[in-house]
């Protein structure tokens, strides 16, 4: 039984919590988080999702993903879940998310890495995670277009890929 906090609509944690999987309070909101590793070819590690999912079976995803567990920050959330699902240990303890997105029950924090990972040298979660490959920004959005990959928009992928190599949101360095 997973137990997640719940946040206003600030995106400020409030005292109150939920159990994964049961109705959510209205007007409260849970928090995932999301990293999308890029290799020095400029290639995402992208992972199929296993056929069993709730959400989003047999598609393929973003590196790694999942919810925020109570008492977790978001940067505990995705270091818990990266080294969960794929085997990598980075400590996150000083990353913050490149963009937060909303979904209609909460917010996304979402990361970047840049890391050259050997695929064969990964320990794939076989409860979640089926297989992984490195993907190039055309061929996800071609995998979104044709339903294999979840169907973010594609302008969302186009934005992960300009804000991998970004400090900021600037053309420039100031």
């Amino acid at each position: 039984m997973e137990k997640l906090d719940l946040y206003d609509i600030n995106h400020k944690k409030t005292d109150q919590t939920m159990i994964r999987d049961q109705s959510q309070p209205k007007n409260l909101y849970r928090l995932a988080v999301g990293v999308a590793i890029f290799n020095s070819k400029g290639q995402m590690l992208i992972q199929k999702r296993t056929d069993d999912k709730k959400l989003f079976p047999s598609l393929w995803d973003v590196s790694a993903a999942g919810a925020v567990k109570s008492g977790e920050s978001s940067q505990m959330g995705i270091q818990r879940e990266l080294k969960e699902e794929l085997g990598v240990s980075v400590d996150f303890s000083e990353i913050r998310p490149k963009v937060t997105t909303t979904f209609p029950t909460g917010f996304n924090d979402f990361y970047t890495l840049n890391l050259d990972l050997n695929i064969s040298d990964l320990t794939l979660q076989k409860s979640e995670v089926v297989e992984v490959k490195w993907a190039s920004q055309a061929e996800i959005k071609q995998m979104i277009f044709s339903g294999e990959f979840i169907p973010y928009f594609a302008e969302f992928i186009d934005l992960i890929f300009v804000l991998k190599d970004r400090k900021d949101l600037y053309y420039s360095e100031h």
